[in-house]
């Protein structure tokens, strides 16, 4: 059974990265103008390309917590599937309530970011070489982002602003660049871990 579940759990977080990074690039496409340094991931859930942004990340954590249900047997990947949860949770949220709910969005969306970055590092500490490496290394590239981000906007202007605001904490990838530094080290990841659960190569 656990073994069987660990198997879904694969398919499913292979699937849920798969298409989000199709989900993103087929939006940016659809979005006028888009700047993938100039705006935020999360503009993409607006105007033109809304639907097909806001589905591929809630679908990201539909299939996600699909994921972390089916490990819910694995003991020794307990600690990493409920921190899969909370961040599928997040996601949900910031495909439900996109940045014209601002206040909702913001959180939820530092919830993914901030629980895919955990994600990574637990799932380093069970895994084998070079597995358990390569965890680390994108789980600390995905929190030392974030905290990077997060800098950039509490000094920036953007909590009370509209515009989007440029900040040094980005290290000239604009606010877009440095999301990006933050969700794709995570998605990599998330693949990864999928491989990882197939092959059962745990310590």
């Amino acid at each position: 059974m656990e073994r069987s579940g660990a198997k879904i759990a694969s398919a499913l977080f292979f699937a849920a990265a798969t298409q989000l990074v199709l989900g993103i690039t087929i939006a940016e496409a659809l979005f006028p103008g888009y700047s993938i340094s100039g705006n935020y991931i999360s503009d993409l859930g607006t105007g033109p390309s809304s639907l097909i942004f806001n589905s591929s990340i809630f679908l990201l954590g539909l299939l996600t917590a699909g994921g972390a249900y089916f490990l819910r047997r694995t003991v020794v990947l307990r600690t990493t599937s409920i921190l899969l949860l909370i961040m599928a949770l997040g996601a949900m949220g910031v495909g439900i309530f996109n940045q014209d709910y601002v206040y909702l969005h913001s959180p939820f969306a530092f919830l993914a970011f901030l629980f895919s970055g955990l994600s990574a590092a637990s799932s380093s500490r069970i895994a084998k070489a070079p597995f358990a490496q390569i965890s680390a290394v994108l789980g600390a590239m995905t929190l030392g982002a974030l905290a990077l981000f997060s800098a950039g906007i509490l000094t920036n202007g953007s909590l009370t602003s509209d515009i989007t605001f440029d900040s040094a904490f980005y290290l000239g990838l604009g606010p877009g660049g440095m999301e990006r530094m933050i969700l794709y080290p995570a998605l990599l990841w998330l693949a990864g871990f999928s491989t990882f659960l197939a092959t059962g190569n745990r310590k």
